[in-house]
């Protein structure tokens, strides 16, 4: 956030009024961290992210990352004093009340770093806060997309999304 005011104060060609927010992996674990602490952009993407460390951790081929980030197990980091998870959870850290921003969640169902199940949590909360959203999911892609006619489809949706709401 302190980049894009640094570039917004330096840069007098860019419109504020039609910023978005787009983030792939921990970038979309930060989309979904923007969604419930500011209502500064016009609309969100985010793809692959991280929604739920929680659930993720039970989910993911990856355990790596997420015992680095949360200095152990969850079972463990739970029990301390300090939650490292939990406090980290998008379901609390995003604010899902302050939801409002529309946002287009994107998810492959073979990837299994972050599984498909992320994405439609953050679908989920985004219905039931009544925030506008789109779940655009490939079937046959991992964490990204790679294939030429699904990356062409992941262009476009991405696109035409940011387009909807910046006009």
């Amino acid at each position: 956030m302190q980049g894009l005011d640094y570039a917004e104060q330096h840069y007098p060609f860019i419109d504020k009024t039609r910023e978005c927010a787009l983030g792939a992996s921990y970038g979309g674990y930060m989309a979904n961290w923007v969604l419930g602490h500011t209502d500064r952009f016009k609309c969100i993407v985010s793809h692959d992210g991280m929604f739920d460390p929680e659930s993720a951790y039970g989910t993911t081929e990856e355990l790596w990352f997420n015992e680095w980030e949360f200095k152990g197990k969850p079972w463990i980091t739970m029990a301390s004093r300090t939650p490292r998870i939990r406090t980290a959870s998008g379901r609390r850290r995003s604010r899902p009340k302050n939801f409002k921003t529309p946002t287009l969640v994107i998810h492959g169902q073979l990837d299994y770093r972050l599984d498909v199940s992320e994405g439609f949590q953050l679908f989920t909360t985004l219905q039931r806060s009544r925030c506008p959203a789109r779940c655009s999911t490939f079937p046959d892609e991992g964490h990204w997309v790679l294939k030429p006619q699904n990356s062409q489809l992941w262009y476009k949706t991405v696109n035409d999304w940011v387009d909807q709401w910046t006009k």
